[in-house]
């Protein structure tokens, strides 16, 4: 991912938000939640999913919010790519979050930098192809960490090795199952990425290479 610019602020209108998902929509629902009582100044214009019959698409349309429905299928990379980033683009989406979207997703030129991920451990700790949901904690658990958390970065062209915004740390304790580390890995996530999304929409984040500088 080459350098950027720093983001200029994007104060009014709120930020346009695309939501990419793959199953419950905790994540979504949790932004959703955040612009309802006026924690996050931001509106979400698209939802995105790569499958039918998910929860995440009921809590979209409770919610008012257009949905596409992408499946991967056999359709080469580029062009899936190609399929989801459409709705995206016509939404005019400022920036696209991908919240627990399990498909590998070719950035476009024009998205480059305004795509980021949030993944349930500390990258590059249990992450990459196959690394997801409970199978995350559950690794942290057996390689006997005594910390793991949550990284948000930013998404490129390869699972989970984008340049990192922030990383949050979650203590792993004996009695733990994969179910209560989730649980407390997402009460951290849904405090971080919120916060992402109102310092990128005031233009506090920049890209330098691999660093992400904030502030």
């Amino acid at each position: 991912m080459p350098d950027g610019p720093r983001q200029p602020p994007i104060l009014d209108p709120p930020i346009r938000l695309a939501v990419c998902v793959s199953g419950g929509g905790t994540t979504f629902q949790n932004l959703v939640d955040r612009i309802a009582d006026g924690r996050l100044r931001a509106e979400i214009v698209q939802v995105v999913a790569s499958k039918p019959g998910i929860g995440a698409i009921a809590r979209a349309e409770r919610a008012g919010i257009p949905v596409a429905i992408e499946p991967r299928g056999k359709r080469p990379l580029e062009e899936y790519g190609t399929s989801v980033f459409d709705p995206i683009r016509k939404s005019a989406a400022d920036l696209v979050i991908l919240g627990g979207f399990l498909n590998l997703l070719p950035i476009p030129n024009d998205y480059e930098g305004r795509v980021i991920n949030i993944h349930p451990s500390l990258i590059p700790a249990f992450c990459g192809k196959g690394f997801h949901g409970r199978a995350v904690h559950q690794a942290a658990i057996d390689a006997g960490v005594k910390i793991s958390g949550c990284t948000v970065h930013f998404a490129d062209n390869t699972y989970d090795t984008g340049p990192i915004i922030f990383q949050i740390p979650v203590p792993v304790v004996s009695e733990d199952t994969a179910e209560t580390l989730a649980a407390r890995v997402f009460e951290a996530e849904c405090e971080v990425l919120p916060e992402t999304i109102g310092l990128y929409a005031a233009g506090q984040i920049a890209i330098r290479g691999r660093r992400v500088l904030v502030g």
